[in-house]
């Protein structure tokens, strides 16, 4: 073969090893790991809105999920940002499109999902539960088989399906009501147990031990279903973030961030037990009437209603600390109190705490003008205060949009906060803040109301 042929195909055999170099060093430059997500500082989860997940309260991010993913995030040294996403489908497109880090999710474990993701952090066992009361009229029941010739109300979905093919496995007898429309969600139906409106729902058990905080008189111990296993999740091309999740998880149980994370959301009560007036003799409420009385007159309140408003955050305790880590007399959630002007030390010193509340509902009655009856606006404020003008904000979107007046409070805009617990309603383009559960707010703004109409009856202004 001469000389002159052998060049050309020099130069190919060049061309093809530096093109497979340059492969190589560009494979390199797209994988994205986490070494190049240390490099950006940055760690994206994504998650879902719920109540065991992510959600916004008084205008901080809260959620178990969340907690986690900022307790690992900081572990690696990296600033968190959450992607709040609509379904779990969606969860898993975004995260192998890499328009996200991490799924911060029970993700059910799958073997589809596994040829796909690499499932990392710890594995969580859940299983569907029956919940129903511990004090009923009825004993609770200890065994599936006592189900025939109940009335169980159900969701469409995992519940349903379940509980119907229990009800198979049992030769019939279940009395099966699925419960129709986006309007009744799972949770709802829990509080209808806890209330004694329906005996028995279906629910998965992290979900009914979350609830079990809200209605301690809720039995969540007889499963009627096989473990599921769930985890977070990374794509197969980020072994050392998934490497680095595990390795977290193994440590966590030594963390007292961690123990404080569960301790919130899963057993510390989120009840608060009340005690009568002071004295009904003596015309006295609390021992802070003088404070009432001095601050109520700078929003032109009736110091009775904030005295109710104090009532229900703490019961007039002002080391009080709530679930949420809300404090003292007003439970003003921390930033919000130093926003306020709360001295860092003094969140139990009832005057300041008084002092940062009043500059809140001034700030938040300015925010809500808009709203023209004084009355009106005034359960606004109450509602904003335990909600955060964000979902109150959504509430009013939301009433506008299906003909109700979002200036009006009762039987219009509190509807719609209840709804916000609801994917159908907090997905809508014009809520902007998410996930809330709403009967928090729609009963504190009635029992603030009522227990002040109590005071007006009882109690010399």
């Amino acid at each position: 073969m001469s000389t002159h042929r052998l060049i050309p195909v020099f130069f190919l055999l060049l061309l093809f090893l530096f093109g497979c170099r340059k492969g190589h060093q560009s494979l390199q430059e797209e994988a994205y790991d986490l070494p190049q997500m240390k490099d950006s500082g940055e760690l994206v989860v994504l998650t879902l809105y719920r109540s065991t997940s992510y959600f916004i309260y008084r205008g901080q991010e809260m959620g178990f999920q969340y907690e986690l993913s900022q307790q690992f995030a900081k572990s690696l040294g990296l600033k968190l940002r959450v992607e709040v996403v609509k379904n779990v489908p969606e969860l898993i497109r975004k995260l192998r499109n890499r328009e996200g880090d991490m799924i911060a999710y029970n993700l059910p474990i799958t073997k589809e999902l596994k040829d796909s993701l690499t499932y990392c952090g710890e594995e969580i066992i859940t299983h569907q539960v029956i919940v129903q009361r511990s004090n009923g009229k009825e004993k609770a029941l200890t065994d599936v088989t006592q189900l025939v010739g109940k009335d169980v109300y159900v969701n469409p979905g995992k519940y349903l399906n379940r509980l119907a093919n229990l009800n198979k496995e049992l030769g019939g007898g279940i009395r099966i009501h699925q419960v129709e429309g986006d309007s009744i969600t799972a949770e709802d139906l829990i509080t209808q147990v806890a209330q004694g409106k329906i005996t028995y729902t279906v629910c998965d058990n992290d979900l009914a031990r979350l609830n079990t905080t809200y209605y301690p008189n809720l039995d969540i111990k007889l499963s009627i279903s096989f473990d599921q296993r769930s985890s977070w999740a990374v794509r197969k091309d980020c072994p050392l973030l998934a490497e680095a999740a595990n390795q977290w998880n193994k440590n966590k149980l030594r963390s007292p961030a961690y123990t404080a994370s569960m301790k919130r959301y899963f057993e510390i009560s989120k009840t608060i037990s009340y005690s009568p007036i002071l004295s009904l003799r003596e015309g006295k409420i609390s021992h802070f009437d003088k404070l009432f009385k001095k601050y109520a007159k700078k929003i032109d309140w009736d110091w009775r209603l904030l005295a109710s408003l104090a009532y229900t955050e703490s019961n007039f305790d002002t080391t009080a600390v709530s679930w949420a880590g809300a404090k003292g007399l007003m439970q003003l959630m921390p930033a919000t109190g130093r926003a306020m002007g709360i001295p860092r030390g003094k969140e139990q010193n009832p005057e300041e705490s008084i002092k940062a509340a009043i500059k809140y509902i001034e700030a938040t009655n300015r925010s809500l003008s808009m709203v023209p009856n004084k009355t009106e606006r005034m359960q606004f404020i109450l509602a904003s205060y335990n909600a955060g003008l964000g979902h109150i904000s959504d509430a009013m979107a939301l009433a506008e949009k299906y003909g109700k007046n979002k200036y009006i409070w009762h039987s219009n805009v509190e509807n719609y906060i209840l709804l916000k617990s609801h994917e159908q309603y907090f997905t809508d383009p014009v809520c902007k803040n998410g996930y809330f559960r709403g009967i928090e707010t729609y009963n504190f703004v009635r029992d603030i109301i009522a227990r002040y109409e109590v005071y007006k009856t009882k109690i010399k202004k």
